[in-house]
């Protein structure tokens, strides 16, 4: 991703959201190729109002949350990835 000339990114965190229809496969099916080749991913967190813990609760919003849940995926990032393993995970 390209940085905004106004700041800089510390690439905590890549996040990509899958469209099953368009790309074949869906959030779970990538994440599960992903640690076949050893290659940690994990779902984007789960919204606090999908946890047992907060079940019944009232909660507001529309699906954005859910969406972002069931289609995020985040993908390794951070400050010390070297180089060979970034282009291993996005290849």
């Amino acid at each position: 991703m390209s940085e905004a000339p106004w700041g800089r990114c510390n690439r905590w965190l890549t996040v990509i959201t899958v469209d099953p229809a368009q790309f074949g496969a869906d959030r779970e099916a990538i994440r599960l190729a992903l640690e076949t080749a050893n290659i940690e991913a994990r779902p984007v967190w789960k919204p606090m109002h999908l946890q047992p813990v907060f079940a019944g609760c009232e909660h507001f919003g529309g699906g954005v949350a859910e969406a972002l849940f069931r289609d995020g995926l985040c993908l390794p990032s951070g400050t010390a990835l070297a180089a060979a393993d970034l282009a291993r995970a996005s290849a």
